[in-house]
């Protein structure tokens, strides 16, 4: 019986899969036209089994050959000897597993190059005896890309697909390299710019800059979740709705491969095939307190680049807009990594999953680089099992500056939203859920939605910016309750002004809703 796969390869046979037959139609037709490209997408988008199912789309018309160096020793990297030596035997090895010539794998196999130059012929004399075109195909073409002898085989490819645009040489149909980095923008990740030909002249420029945009959209639709369901819904009859619940992995993933597949695999073998709208919730909370590589990766890629970091808790806490530019590195870094999207022209975090994950982390870090203490007991706001979101509220105000008073100033403007959700943690934890609302923060406020047990609350955090926009907050948060269908929610308020007026918290009418109004 098949399952959900979170690992490596998906095959058909094994596993329930998304049809992604149309995307691999469109990766094709790039072939078709002699196209060099990479497929750069973050850790676990699904690019191995995409360049599986595309070797076996090309090879009904070219010789698709694939290989990875994944695993590649590092010592066929410190030297152009060694890289061909490399190359060689394991574009040899897989010939092996395809249906070329006996005549053309003998020619590959007769002689091993010793430098660029040398490989560059064999290449040209290769593609000559093979009766099809031959299509080279390289995963993982990151993993030991950061040397100057990779970006000189790239130079030699270069060489060779302009050479055979002037009808001068024999090489390639097409070259497509998969792995995180752009290929083009590798020899940022290495010291020094000169880069050598295979006729040892001097690129300058990037060694890639032949290859063509990669526009195919690799995750997945609703539609496309719809097949995967499809599929598993004809074997065990659940009687799930497939639109609406793949409506709703989209919604939470924004259809990001893994964490498609990650949440399907939790309720069909953790939720009891709960295949439901709760069962979707119940899955999510539960991915959030699991340990897999994807999150450790994005953690890491956070905590090492200090730029990247700021920027993500500027999204995620201060609600900065920032203009989405693929000419900001810091931005492309994270776009690359999969953590930042383009958003209607602003940068944001690309899934609700990861803004779940990533503001916790930024929480967790925030309790433990500050001394964080509740002047509240747990039992004093909770009482017979229903949370009291107000005096929450009302002891967090009340004892504010108390807790903060040798805090540094600028630090309570720059954190003191994400101190109050530090504040709350603990009241919650066990029975509470929180996360932070992407839809609607813009650079003046935060809605921070809680669930604890069968209640939400809607606590909508927003800096002071005078009384006509506290005023406006309150039609702001009205629109937000009245989309939720919610009678009432909360409005907390930080002002920094030194003569700012405090108080404590009360309950408004406004518009036929009850809005409790804080501000510290």
């Amino acid at each position: 019986m098949r399952d959900f796969n979170i690992t490596g390869l998906c095959v058909p046979r094994m596993h329930y899969m998304v049809d992604i037959s149309a995307k691999v139609d469109e990766i094709a037709a790039m072939v078709d036209k002699g196209l060099y490209f990479t497929i750069n997408r973050a850790r676990q988008f699904g690019k191995t089994t995409t360049f599986f199912m595309l070797g076996e789309r090309l090879n009904k018309k070219y010789l698709a050959v694939r290989i990875s160096f994944e695993g590649v020793d590092d010592g066929s990297f410190t030297t152009n000897k060694s890289f061909c030596d490399m190359f060689a035997k394991v574009f040899a090895r897989a010939l092996k597993i395809t249906e070329v010539s006996h005549e053309a794998l003998s020619s590959w196999q007769k002689d091993v190059p010793a430098d660029m130059f040398e490989l560059d012929q064999l290449i040209a004399s290769f593609c000559v005896k093979t009766s099809k075109p031959v299509v080279l195909m390289i995963d993982e073409v990151d993993k030991t890309s950061n040397n100057q002898v990779f970006l000189n085989f790239l130079g030699m490819l270069r060489d060779k697909y302009l050479r055979r645009s002037a009808g001068e040489d024999s090489t390639f149909q097409s070259v497509i390299l998969a792995g995180v980095y752009d290929v083009k923008n590798l020899k940022r990740k290495i010291t020094g710019e000169e880069i050598l030909s295979a006729s040892g002249e001097r690129i300058y420029n990037s060694p890639w800059n032949i290859a063509a945009d990669f526009k195919v959209k690799m995750s997945f639709a609703p539609n496309e979740i719809a097949t995967m369901l499809t599929e598993y819904e004809n074997d065990w009859h659940t009687g799930m709705n497939i639109n609406e619940i793949s409506g709703a992995l989209y919604r939470r993933t924004n259809g990001y491969p893994f964490l498609v597949s990650k949440l399907c695999k939790m309720i069909a073998e953790d939720m009891d095939k709960d295949w439901t709208i709760d069962g979707v919730e119940r899955a999510v909370k539960a991915i959030l307190q699991d340990e897999n590589t994807l999150f450790d990766d994005m953690f890491k890629n956070i905590e090492n680049n200090k730029k990247f970091y700021d920027l993500i808790y500027d999204i995620m806490v201060q609600g900065r807009e920032i203009p989405f530019s693929s000419k900001n590195p810091t931005i492309e870094l994270g776009a690359m990594f999969g953590i930042i999207m383009n958003k209607d022209g602003k940068a944001a975090v690309s899934n609700e999953i990861f803004e779940l994950v990533i503001s916790e982390y930024l929480v967790s870090k925030m309790a433990t680089d500050i001394s964080v203490t509740s002047k509240v007991f747990k039992e004093d706001v909770v009482k017979d099992g229903k949370f009291n979101m107000a005096l929450c509220l009302e002891k967090f105000a009340g004892h504010y500056y108390e807790i903060y008073s040798e805090t540094d100033e600028k630090f309570l403007e720059k954190h003191g939203r994400i101190l109050f959700i530090t504040y709350l943690r603990p009241l919650i934890n066990g029975q509470g859920f929180y996360h932070m609302e992407t839809e609607t923060r813009n650079t003046l406020r935060m809605d921070l939605v809680v669930d604890y047990g069968s209640q939400q609350f809607v606590v909508e955090m927003k800096l002071w910016h005078g009384d006509k926009r506290h005023e406006d907050a309150y039609e702001q948060l009205w629109k937000y309750l009245d989309a939720k269908d919610k009678g009432e929610g909360y409005l907390l308020t930080f002002d920094f002004r030194k003569d700012g007026k405090k108080k404590k918290g009360e309950w408004v009418e406004y518009k036929g809703k009850r809005i409790f109004d804080v501000v510290v």
